[in-house]
C-alpha cells in the first residue's frame, strides 16, 4: 500500500517528545497508506499543505460525493481547507475544480424553480462571479 513518504520518495524523521499533536499527527499520516485516509486525515494534511498533489484528487472525490464530508470539525470542514490551497494547487487538476465548483453551484443556488428566469452568476474557470 502506497503511502505519502513512499510517493514522495521523503522520510521525515521522528518528530520527537516535544513535538505538538499536530506535528506528530502529520509525521503519522505520511506513513499511513493512502488508501485508509479518512476525511479528518484529508482536512489536516491539507489544511498544512502537505502532499497536496497526491491528497487533492481523493478529497475532489470524497467532495464530489459529499461536499459536506467532515473531519473531526464541522460539516464542509474538508471543503473549506480545499478552497483555502493556492490556485497552484490545482493546476493538475482543471477538469476536477470544474466539476466541484459546478457542483458547489449547483448546491448554492438550489432546485431549478420555474420561476427562475435567470442564473444572478455566471461560472469562469471554475469560480463563480456576479453577472
Amino acid at each position: 500500500m502506497t503511502t505519502i513518504e513512499e510517493l514522495e520518495r521523503d522520510r521525515w524523521p521522528d518528530p520527537g517528545p516535544d513535538a505538538t499533536f499536530l506535528i506528530t499527527r502529520c509525521s503519522e499520516l505520511r506513513r499511513k497508506p493512502l488508501a485508509e485516509f479518512t476525511a479528518e486525515d484529508l482536512r489536516i494534511m491539507l489544511g498544512q499543505e502537505i502532499a497536496v498533489p497526491a491528497l487533492l484528487p481523493r478529497a475532489v472525490h470524497v467532495l464530489l460525493s459529499d461536499p459536506l464530508a467532515e473531519g473531526d470539525y464541522y460539516p464542509g470542514d474538508l471543503l473549506a481547507n480545499v478552497l483555502r490551497l493556492h490556485d497552484s494547487a490545482w493546476s493538475e487538476l482543471r477538469v476536477e475544480r470544474q466539476r466541484l465548483a459546478s457542483l458547489l453551484t449547483e448546491l448554492v443556488a438550489g432546485p431549478s424553480s420555474p420561476t427562475r428566469t435567470s442564473s444572478r452568476a455566471t461560472r469562469t474557470d471554475g469560480l463563480v462571479t456576479p453577472s
